[in-house]
């Protein structure tokens, strides 16, 4: 650990890379203050005890004030990547919002993780965005130590997300011409060694830094050596006519990656984008030793198939556009809509919360599933986050997990579940799980759904759906109660 920097500010600290960051600078003995905009949202870190936690919003200086008090270096991990159209201006504003308040309180220096610029003369919007954050940090007087990544590749991350559900669903890969532009995949487990070991290199202030892994590969021969480790046969055809937006709607179709998320990110594909000169990252960090692309995907899988996730590429509340909105409180919303049923499961409270706290990804909802998906298809085609299927693990869940196209807003085992919608829609909606002791052996589990309507659409939204409203989630409570009493668990799966 380094002797000048003790104290350390995390940005971002519930995104993927942030929430990977915090347990490594604990470990190197750092005290570490996380800057989140819900600090319940770290309640289930393993780690959330050992951190100080901060709220506020990069977006309003006003909730900067004593963020950086007593802080010797910050990490700078906030994107808006999902956050549509608006999204290169938000991270403008954001950024200037965080220097200004960090120079204030006298940070000496911070730490940002941004994109390697492509080798051609198109610069997608969202890489585009990247280098004006990195920027928009060097404007002011904190030496900034700027690391430039490509493709990151981990367990959760999103474009390993994009190759990893691709390579499993699609037997043939149809693909544009992006699959054959290079690339320079990066381990997420060597993008943390370089995070961390930047703040005891005092050489790395003031530069910029493009680091990669071993293997300068294109698109299509990751999904092929992804095969090979999976031992799937995957040839790919390539089709030159797929723009863009085209090719997004494909992977909102196939993987959880919505269209909005899917299309920057492919807007970035077509110019190469590797790292001009690798003996710089080597002679500022000769203790990293960057590992090979099938090694990555290795490690990738093998946390997949321990359920060992801990964070995912939508973790942070800023993946989903609608994710900015204010969290409501639904004591005290006026104008909302309630909707109670409930029923009564030979069953212990932990068995029953067990089973609840499964339900979506691969489980699925136990009763119309095909009408989720349809649903999901529509939302898809309205511009919505579509039926994003997947879970960071199967069986577990915590605030701020995606399901599907539901946000879990709280988790409190073995009493309640509340799952926010995502999808889109005139209003706002939740799903609400309370489970309850009804004497021995017994217990009451009460499914609520909650929907706050915006306006005259969103009354008639809710009364139009009222009847395939009440068979799918009556469906769904008998189907649980069958699931529960036909599967009990043991309590201590809730701690797995």
């Amino acid at each position: 650990m380094s002797d000048a920097i003790q104290h350390v500010l995390v940005t971002g600290a519930t995104g993927y890379v942030g929430g990977r960051l915090v347990p490594c600078l604990l470990r190197e003995g750092y005290r570490v203050r996380c800057f989140v905009r819900d600090a319940t949202r770290l309640r289930a870190q393993p780690w959330s005890d050992r951190v100080e936690v901060v709220t506020g919003d990069a977006l309003k200086p006003d909730t900067l004030g004593d963020v950086f008090e007593g802080i010797d270096a910050a990490y700078y991990l906030i994107h808006s990547l999902a956050a549509g159209s608006e999204f290169a201006e938000r991270d403008r504003r954001a950024a200037t919002n965080i220097r200004e308040a960090a120079e204030a309180a006298g940070v000496e220096r911070m730490i940002y993780l941004g994109g390697i610029r492509p080798k051609g003369d198109q610069l997608s919007h969202h890489l585009k965005s990247r280098m004006e954050t990195g920027d928009v940090l060097r404007e002011g007087s904190i030496p900034v130590t700027e690391f430039r990544a490509a493709v990151i590749v981990g367990s959760g991350s999103l474009s390993f997300e994009l190759i990893r559900y691709l390579t499993e669903r699609v037997p043939l890969l149809i693909c544009p011409k992006w699959v054959q532009t290079p690339t320079q995949p990066i381990a997420i487990r060597n993008v943390l060694q370089y995070l961390v070991d930047a703040l005891d290199q005092p050489k790395s202030a003031g530069r910029v830094i493009e680091i990669g892994g071993s293997d300068v590969l294109t698109y299509g021969d990751m999904f092929q050596r992804y095969a090979k480790v999976r031992g799937l046969n995957r040839p790919i055809v390539n089709v030159p006519f797929l723009t863009p937006r085209l090719s997004s709607h494909w992977v909102g179709l196939v993987t959880p990656i919505s269209n909005q998320v899917a299309r920057p990110l492919i807007e970035g594909l077509d110019n190469e984008v590797t790292v001009d000169d690798p003996t710089v990252a080597r002679r500022l960090f000769p203790d990293v030793e960057p590992i090979s692309y099938e090694a990555a995907v290795r490690l990738a899988l093998r946390r997949y198939a321990s359920n060992d996730i801990p964070t995912v590429w939508n973790s942070a509340v800023s993946s989903h556009p609608k994710g900015r909105l204010v969290r409501v409180s639904l004591e005290t919303t006026q104008g909302m809509f309630k909707e109670t049923r409930q029923v009564q499961v030979e069953a212990s409270p932990e068995d029953a919360f067990a089973v609840i706290q499964s339900l979506g990804g691969e489980t699925g909802w136990l009763y119309g599933d095909a009408l989720w998906r349809l649903r999901g298809y529509l939302d898809q085609l309205m511009g919505g986050i579509g039926y994003r299927k997947g879970r960071r693990h199967p069986t577990e869940l915590r605030a701020g997990d995606t399901v599907d196209f539901w946000r879990a807003e709280e988790v409190d085992a073995p009493h309640l579940l509340r799952l926010r919608a995502e999808m889109t829609m005139p209003g706002r909606a939740w799903l609400q799980y309370e489970v309850e002791p009804d004497g021995e052996g017994r217990t009451v589990v009460r499914q609520i759904n909650f929907f706050e309507p915006r306006g005259l659409w969103g009354t008639l939204y809710w009364y139009v759906m009222a009847l395939p409203h009440s068979v799918m989630f009556s469906g769904m409570l008998n189907a649980l109660r069958d699931r529960i009493e036909a599967h009990p668990r043991p309590a201590a799966t809730l701690a797995s």
